[in-house]
């Protein structure tokens, strides 16, 4: 057998492909020197970096247990415990707790005697993440602040970066919106200035946007995504990465109303990281059922939903609204309030009390509605970001209206509108402008509620989404859209593309798009079935408009 390769003379290319991040290059020149047993530890750890940046996941964990072995046979104790450490969080990111947990477990053993280094400084970083989402927020302050001194004695920019992440993300979880950015810019500069390690500059990025989603700051989220997404293509390959920067655009889609990006993402994140991070999977299965649910396509919606709670990740609260949609309003209040009671997480409860909202005024529990909409002003108050103050704003608004109080209820809807179009949110600023519509009705301005709620209906029409109910007409069966309705009930009377578009005013182009959609819908393949289908649920004669 031959004697070990030293990559620095024999595998200089490789180093030069790492460097570049050229990962596919350095895995097919090591992979076959590793086969025959050629490499030492250090051309092993190599080969190591490649396999994980390629997402050749259980390659990786193999590699990393061989290299573990290896340092502890030669006495290399910090680096045996970085790559247990390694093995640790991979797990736990594949879902597998208890095996993550006692790899995480041994790397800590082995550090025990080990002076104060790099890797005593990651075990501080993944601490204090447990700290603060366990809600032990003092104790996640320590550890940031004890992470970025370690950091500066040892003139590592990835610590102190890593630390100052930390404590800028306690200060946005404490309510101190201003210094938490402040601080997380300035744990940015080392990132920006390509001083920090490559995995945690990934994470870094995906730390800031999650924050942002979190706290509806959809201005700053949408930055740190292109940022983030600007930092991936510097990568031949990349696949956590790639695959966690779909994950965060595919949150924006759904708030968006992009819903044929949302299709692609999430079959694209699925892909990526069905073995590598189980929790944006989840996500990604999560959000998809939300953009189905607000469609109309139930059925979809239950079994993206499922997926995800298969995957670890809490369906709500679009299990809950996706319950009030199918008519148990009922069972959708039970459940959402129990949600609310159990949420984790003050951003989490804000989304779960503003679908609290309206799932009690539609369960006909204004009591319910009202603390809800209470408690919503609190976490407004608390963290006053456009998206939070809007929802606000909308719960608020919903309550006063339910309570006979249109005139108190008219400029909170309006403000409220107006805030959800200016972050981008078409599906929620319409049906907040079909809230506003009936306070306008309430107060005898038919003439403004009539073309206010026209126009919330376009737009949602323009997003293939059904009309909601605010209190006003029924809405379709199959979960139709009134234009998708309007279509199918021409086709219905064997009109054809041509003459339903003449008939609408609308392109061939935009009649089979909306054809697409009712078949979609419908479950149909033929535009026979969906005539049928039409005849069946009394579509045959056109709707006016």
């Amino acid at each position: 057998m031959a004697g070990p390769v030293d990559p620095h003379d024999t595998l200089g290319p490789v180093g030069l492909a790492l460097e570049r991040k050229d990962y596919a290059t350095a895995y097919a020149a090591l992979r076959p020197l590793a086969d025959q047993q050629c490499l030492d530890a250090d051309a092993l750890s190599m080969l190591t970096e490649a396999t994980w940046w390629l997402g050749r996941i259980s390659e990786y964990l193999d590699l990393c247990e061989v290299l573990h072995r290896r340092y502890l046979d030669e006495g290399r104790v910090d680096r045996a415990a970085a790559r247990a450490l390694d093995v640790g969080v991979t797990w736990l990111m594949r879902g597998e707790p208890a095996l993550g947990s006692g790899w995480l477990s041994r790397g800590r053993r082995l550090l025990e005697g080990v002076p104060p280094g790099h890797w005593h400084g990651v075990l501080l970083w993944a601490d204090g993440w447990q700290a603060l989402e366990a809600g032990r927020v003092d104790d996640a302050t320590q550890q940031g602040e004890q992470l970025e001194r370690l950091g500066r004695d040892l003139a590592d920019d990835t610590l102190v970066a890593l630390g100052l992440v930390l404590q800028g993300v306690v200060r946005l979880w404490d309510g101190r919106l201003r210094e938490g950015f402040a601080v997380l810019d300035e744990a940015m500069l080392p990132v920006l200035a390509d001083r920090v390690e490559r995995e945690f500059t990934g994470n870094i990025y995906c730390t800031m946007i999650s924050a942002c989603h979190d706290l509806m700051d959809l201005d700053r989220a949408r930055e740190w995504t292109r940022v983030t997404e600007r930092w991936v293509e510097g990568f031949s390959d990349a696949v956590m990465f790639l695959g966690v920067c779909r994950a965060h655009r595919l949150q924006l889609h759904v708030l968006e109303g992009a819903w044929p990006d949302v299709e692609r993402e999430a079959a694209e994140v699925e892909r990526d990281l069905a073995d590598l991070n189980v929790e944006a999977v989840a996500e990604a299965a999560y959000q998809l059922g939300e953009s189905c649910r607000v469609r109309g396509q139930l059925d979809r919606a239950t079994a993206h939903y499922r997926r995800a709670a298969g995957l670890g990740r809490d369906p709500q609260p679009g299990a809950s609204l996706l319950q009030l949609a199918r008519g148990d309003a009922d069972g959708a209040c039970a459940s959402i309030t129990a949600a609310v009671v159990a949420a984790p997480s003050p951003f989490l409860r804000a989304r779960l009390l503003r679908a609290q909202v309206q799932v009690a005024l539609a369960s006909d529990h204004p009591a319910t509605a009202a603390g809800a909409a209470d408690a919503l002003e609190g976490l407004a108050d608390r963290y006053p970001t456009p998206g939070f103050t809007a929802w606000a704003e909308e719960g608020r608004g919903a309550v006063l209206l339910a309570q006979d109080r249109p005139a108190e209820a008219a400029p909170l809807l309006s403000s409220a509108a107006a805030r959800l179009t200016r972050l981008g949110l078409r599906y929620d600023a319409a049906r907040a402008s079909l809230l506003l519509a009936d306070v306008l009705a309430a107060t005898g301005d038919d003439d403004a509620a009539r073309l206010l709620r026209r126009s919330a209906a376009d737009d949602l029409d323009a997003l293939g989404v059904p009309v909601p109910s605010t209190g006003g007409p029924a809405s379709l069966p199959g979960g139709l859209t009134a234009r998708e309705a309007e279509v199918l009930a021409r086709v219905a009377t064997g009109a054809t593309n041509r003459e339903v578009a003449a008939s609408l005013t609308i392109s061939e182009a935009t009649v089979r798009r909306h054809l697409a959609n009712v078949y979609v819908k419908l479950g149909v393949s033929s535009r026979t079935a969906a005539a049928a289908w039409a005849h069946e649920h009394h579509l045959d004669v056109p709707l006016q408009r």
